[in-house]
């Protein structure tokens, strides 16, 4: 593509991405109006500049805590991840398996994070275990149940032709189901990792050493309103921004779906 070429399409995107963001300015513009003219005392809503004052001032510390909200988030997505594709497959393979193990996933979500979250600080302790484990139970279902809607998805037509090739069912998943439920499972991804933050910030306000939810706790019992928005934020904008990485993952894996 020429420099000429590549102008509009620049132009286009730019565009594009003041259009997705205008109402974000605009709230946020009203936003700072309203407390700078104290028609909302600051003392019950901070500003935005003074949440980013209050950011900046606390950057280092949010940054520490930030680093172990992020890797109880990893390691639970990680195992979730594993638990997923070993019960989307039992499920597929199965009905039977599926009758069983559906109703129970399906439990699993109905029950309040913040209702079993003090179980499993009561059973595991205050260290990093039980929120790794609330993390895991937050973001398996929504995997799950998109790597088993997209392996129903592959049409007859192919099942037939891998099975007329007598392929196994390690070459039925591996070259069939599965590349053919990666769509789905971006999608389930990208839910799961926003669960996956606010999972562990939950598990953390209820009880630890380090992360986000602790910091929060803190500054809370404080008063501190400029640094708790200033979290809130934080966890914002990091939920965004793994939901990016994924979008990107996904385009890289699933390129021949962007042509």
């Amino acid at each position: 593509m020429t420099p000429v070429q590549k102008r509009p399409q620049v132009s286009r995107q730019i565009i594009s991405l003041i259009k997705s963001h205008i109402l974000v300015v605009l709230i946020l513009v009203l936003w700072q109006l309203c407390v700078s003219l104290e028609v909302i005392p600051d003392y019950l809503l901070p500003s935005p500049l003074q949440i980013v004052e209050a950011f900046i001032e606390d950057f280092p510390l949010l940054m520490e805590h930030a680093k172990y909200t992020l890797a109880t988030a990893f390691i639970g997505t990680a195992i979730g991840l594993i638990i997923s594709f070993v019960l989307s497959i039992l499920m597929d393979l199965s009905k039977t398996m599926k009758e069983l193990i559906y109703p129970v996933i399906l439990l699993n979500q109905t029950i309040p994070t913040i209702a079993i979250a003090p179980l499993l600080i009561i059973w595991l302790g205050y260290g990093i275990t039980p929120k790794v484990v609330l993390v895991v139970l937050a973001v398996f279902f929504p995997i799950t149940i998109a790597l088993v809607d997209g392996y129903q998805s592959v049409s007859r037509e192919h099942l037939n032709l891998f099975k007329s090739m007598k392929a196994s069912r390690y070459q039925l998943y591996r070259h069939l189901k599965i590349p053919s439920a990666m769509g789905s499972f971006f999608t389930g991804l990208k839910v799961a990792l926003s669960y996956a933050l606010i999972s562990a910030v939950i598990a953390e306000w209820l009880g630890g050493y380090h992360g986000l939810g602790v910091y929060m706790t803190r500054v809370r019992k404080s008063y501190d309103l400029d640094s708790m928005f200033a979290v809130i934020f934080l966890i914002s904008f990091l939920t965004i921004l793994l939901i990016g990485l994924v979008k990107w993952l996904e385009r890289r894996v699933l390129r021949h779906n962007y042509l």
